[in-house]
């Protein structure tokens, strides 16, 4: 049962990572624009995030330091603070967009206007932050955020045809009246937003919070390889129910209560209340997991104490780190600006830095003075210099494709 609950760790940054707010509605405008044409996206990105989650994990187990924690001492201080800058950039609007998107599902469920929910959202995320133990977190809302596998089952429910759904996937190009730059500015967010950087910031930094030692690397790997797959899995599972129900009338989905439309037609009332506790364990789970991440990669950088293993009061400046991002956080989504365009914008910005976020995982998971004989192997190496090749392109391409396309309109 321990190894089990232990998975959950993967599951809470698999769903924070694949079907946070941006995801959720990204995907779902996706599947409604371009069919499943870009479901290959997906797939690669979930490669891609296993590979780097399985070396930070494993960096975590045997050296029992965070990525973070090894940036600077690796790379130097100037490289590792061109890194901080952009990775805390990045974190700090994403904290922003997963309150604003926890706001928006509470306001599916009441009616109430969600700028009303996100100061109590915020404080309620803070304080879940300080006191609720890190075990508690995982296992509440990883596995809270598995009630959207009720979209695998609405479009199982949703009849569509299959045929036609497996041609869009294994024939992936812009559909008709779609211009090829926007359908890569779309791939670009979707890759952003599969292997965005807090990910293995939060999965290497919770390794060390479990306290995981070299006999730990099966429940590491067991988390990266059910975990991750499972986010993807929901990733295609959105968009193939948009897919279904938009595609066919040029509906585009821009919003939460479009995105959730389809579940509520294939199951239902309940269908419809499961997805809107999926949505807000998932945007609310995806809160505390970037703004803890936050945390780690200031306190890491410079050296502080930091971790919720470690008393309040002996790791201030942690703490006081998350709470000013979400002071700032909170303040931005209050401003009205839509959370749902402020993490699209992040997952581009995260495919711009993803290269400053990998190379240090993959340099570090080499170096025997860290890792001993659990280097990587041939596989590893193959599939990590593989994908930071297509990063650097990527990152290269990120902001003049938004530009030019008008951020995909």
């Amino acid at each position: 049962m321990k190894k089990f609950l232990g998975i959950t760790l993967g599951i809470l940054t698999a769903i924070g990572g694949f079907v946070d707010i941006g995801d959720l509605v990204a995907n779902a405008l996706v599947g409604s624009r371009f069919g499943m044409s870009l479901a290959w996206v997906v797939v690669l990105g979930v490669l891609g995030i296993c590979v780097f989650a399985e070396m930070s994990g494993r960096i975590a187990a045997v050296s029992g330091r965070a990525v973070f924690d090894l940036v600077r001492e690796r790379l130097g201080p100037k490289a590792g603070l061109a890194n901080l800058g952009a990775s805390f950039f990045i974190l700090g609007l994403t904290v922003a967009a997963e309150i604003g998107g926890a706001a928006l599902a509470l306001e599916l469920a009441t009616g109430v206007n969600y700028l009303l929910w996100v100061p109590g959202v915020a404080f309620v995320a803070w304080l879940v932050m300080w006191r609720v133990k890190f075990e508690t977190i995982e296992r509440v809302f990883g596995l809270g955020g598995l009630a959207l596998v009720v979209f695998v089952v609405a479009l199982w429910q949703l009849g569509p045809d299959w045929g036609q759904l497996w041609q869009q996937a294994a024939r992936p190009a812009p559909p008709e009246g779609e211009a090829v730059p926007t359908y890569f500015y779309y791939a670009i967010a979707l890759l952003g937003g599969a292997m965005t950087p807090y990910e293995v910031f939060f999965f290497s930094s919770g390794g060390v919070e479990e306290k995981w030692t070299r006999s730990d690397l099966s429940v590491s790997r067991a988390n990266v390889f059910i975990g991750f797959p499972l986010g993807g899995l929901l990733s295609l599972a959105i968009a193939a129910c948009a897919a279904t129900v938009f595609l066919p009338v040029h509906v585009q989905v821009d919003s939460l209560d479009q995105m959730v439309l389809p579940v509520a037609l294939g199951v239902g009332q309940i269908g419809l209340a499961l997805v809107i506790l999926g949505v807000f364990a998932a945007t609310f789970g995806a809160t505390l997991e970037v703004a803890l991440s936050s945390g780690y990669c200031l306190s890491q950088y410079f050296g502080w104490q930091w971790g919720k293993f470690v008393r309040p009061r002996e790791a201030a400046r942690f703490h006081a780190t998350i709470l000013v991002v979400m002071i700032v956080a909170t303040a931005l989504i209050l401003t009205t600006i839509d959370p749902i365009m402020v993490t699209e914008y992040s997952l581009v910005f995260s495919a711009a830095a993803l290269p400053l976020t990998y190379l240090p995982v993959l340099m570090i998971a080499n170096d025997r003075d860290y890792m001993q004989d659990k280097v990587n192997g041939r596989l590893s190496n193959s599939l990590g210099t593989i994908f930071m090749i297509l990063l650097v392109v990527v990152s290269i391409a990120a902001i003049p494709l938004m530009l030019a396309t008008k951020a995909g309109q």
